[in-house]
């Protein structure tokens, strides 16, 4: 049997910037990865380890200067 189960919240004008902050930064390190496996997939055939993979999208890309910005957002 499955259940499901719903919420709603209502953040504050504050919250609700560091929630579009946070699931920005998860969306464009969503779209990295996803480019990245898809750039291994058709040049070997094969696919990064999830370990690999989060260690090239967030704690490489952190160190460049166009996704700096990454370490700003809370984890």
């Amino acid at each position: 049997m499955l259940l499901r189960y719903r919420y709603r919240c209502y953040p504050e004008p504050g919250q609700r910037k560091l929630l579009a902050k946070a699931f920005g930064c998860a969306r464009v390190v969503w779209n990295d990865a996803l480019a990245l496996n898809r750039q291994l997939h058709e040049k070997e055939d094969k696919l990064f380890d999830a370990g690999a993979l989060m260690k090239r999208c967030i704690t490489e890309a952190k160190r460049t200067k166009e996704r700096s910005w990454l370490s700003d957002a809370s984890h």
